[in-house]
């Protein structure tokens, strides 16, 4: 496991001593992100409450770096902690591709963090990981998302219907996607512009 750099921004793999200014971010940022997410699953511990479920959820972030199946990174801008980006789902064999997940902290949101941050992932999966295809999926109504897509120029592949159940809710999803032909084809431009 080991950092990656922007131009401004460093993405490194989230640790236990991260807890304290990671639980500040999710509370102030509560009603911001959870309409976003996941409901968590009853009876399961909170990370944002419980250092030990925050250790946890590190601890299995780590096996999946060491068993390739994803590849977690917390968002840090002048050494202060804002927000993750996440290779998620990372599958090989014939399909050779991976789901991107990222959030913001609210008081960052519009300074271009975030797709500066997927640019970096981008660079990484394409060009380290040998991956061939990343797919973002975001709830249509999701402007910030959008935004963060739309400056990076993915491809549109449509809406997918009921598609994921966030905050309790089954969400249609609209999902983008580049594969490393897109991104060989367009890597000098958005290193020019993000990197």
């Amino acid at each position: 496991m080991y950092s990656l750099l922007g131009r401004r921004i460093l993405l490194r793999p989230l640790r236990t001593e991260d807890f304290w200014a990671w639980q500040e971010v999710r509370r102030r940022n509560a009603e911001w992100l959870t309409k976003w997410e996941p409901r968590q699953a009853p009876g399961s511990p909170d990370p944002t409450i419980d250092q030990g479920a925050f250790t946890m959820r590190c601890q299995a972030r780590e096996r999946e770096w060491q068993m390739g199946s994803g590849y977690g990174f917390g968002i840090f801008v002048g050494g202060v902690f804002c927000g993750e980006i996440n290779l998620n789902k990372v599958q090989r064999g014939p399909m050779q591709s991976a789901y991107v997940g990222y959030w913001i902290d609210e008081e960052q949101a519009g300074n271009g963090y975030v797709p500066e941050g997927l640019a970096v992932l981008m660079k990484y999966a394409f060009e380290e990981l040998k991956l061939h295809r990343l797919q973002i999926s975001i709830v249509p109504r999701n402007k910030a998302s959008l935004r963060v897509v739309g400056k990076l120029g993915l491809r549109d592949e449509g809406i997918a219907l009921r598609y994921l159940e966030i905050n309790g809710v089954w969400e249609d999803h609209v999902r983008f996607a580049i594969t490393v032909e897109e991104w060989l084809e367009r890597r000098a431009g958005l290193h020019q512009d993000w990197l």
